[in-house]
């Protein structure tokens, strides 16, 4: 399956986790050892200080440290597509002007949150930071966190224009993400990305670019396959790497409900099963999201020995 507009950007690209020591600070070894595991499970870029990445947690300097520690680590064998999180468009600007200059190759940047916006005010607020930055720029439709849904029409006005050159698709909107396929699959250099980890092989049957998956985290090599599978056209291939993969999704469901918060639960999820795999030393969360307890940990144990990871 050949991408018949030629994206720019393709294949699976990562939310890459912020792990901690015990005592809370960015772990900088186990930062390293997660680019190393990404990069040499053949990841096609890094995705930096999304939400597995728990950027609404970091302070300035700590995001800054992220940023700098996976741009030395990477050495430039992927390209860096880094988050711009913030509420409105000249915050989002000054953090993307912040973020270039630490080294991002793209940014990733959200319809605008806390502020109240309609359809005119989101179009605007992306026009204004592609004007501002002059920089490769995803927009990243995540509405369970920012409370917006970016529009099929507003996407493709966006594209049409170079304004954006790619979706990252996190809605859960089957629908809208099939329409704006649709929409977009003639446009050069125009990448479409799904967010969800275990739809991939259905997304890309439909035409999407590649991944965006937390869980890529955890299986990189997995998600390689998957993509690699499907570009081949081999979507029988596909679909059993898929649902080998959505076993390994269940490592989020682990977690017991009353002690730990959605968003801890999927990544703590994903810190503990790079514990349980060697690649970082410690599963902490930043404050005030509860760490995952032994017995979770024994349970995401088991999940990776039955999926064949461990």
């Amino acid at each position: 399956m050949a991408f018949a507009n030629n994206p720019k950007y393709t294949g699976v690209i990562p939310p890459v986790v912020t792990p901690r020591t015990a005592d809370g600070a960015i772990d900088i070894p186990g930062l390293q050892a997660v680019v190393e595991h990404l990069v040499t499970g053949g990841v096609t870029g890094l995705f930096v200080l999304g939400s597995s990445g728990e950027v609404p947690y970091l302070t300035n300097a700590e995001r800054a440290l992220v940023v700098s520690t996976i741009r030395e680590a990477n050495a430039g064998r992927v390209p860096l597509i880094v988050g711009a999180n913030e509420q409105t468009t000249e915050r989002v600007i000054e953090e993307g002007r912040a973020m270039i200059e630490l080294g991002a190759d793209a940014l990733v940047v959200t319809t605008p949150y806390y502020a109240l916006s309609n359809a005119a005010e989101v179009e605007a607020h992306f026009r204004a930071v592609h004007a501002a930055l002059q920089i490769d720029i995803f927009a990243y439709d995540v509405p369970v966190r920012t409370h917006v849904k970016l529009s099929v029409a507003t996407a493709v006005a966006l594209a049409k224009d170079g304004v954006i050159v790619g979706v990252k698709d996190s809605s859960g909107d089957d629908v809208s993400f099939r329409q704006l396929l649709l929409a977009t699959r003639d446009f050069e250099g125009f990448s479409v990305f799904t967010g969800h980890e275990v739809v991939v092989d259905g997304a890309m049957l439909g035409g999407a670019h590649g991944v965006v998956p937390g869980l890529g985290n955890v299986d990189p090599a997995g998600y390689r396959r998957l993509f690699d599978a499907a570009v081949a056209g081999d979507f029988v291939t596909a679909a059993k790497e898929q649902d080998r993969l959505t076993e390994v999704f269940e490592i989020v469901y682990t977690p017991d409900s009353a002690r730990v918060s959605g968003g801890a639960a999927g990544l703590g999820a994903f810190k503990t099963a790079l514990v349980e795999l060697g690649v970082i030393g410690c599963n902490k969360m930043s404050s005030p999201m509860e760490d995952l307890n032994a017995s979770e940990a024994s349970a995401i144990s088991g999940i990776l020995t039955r999926t064949g990871l461990l």
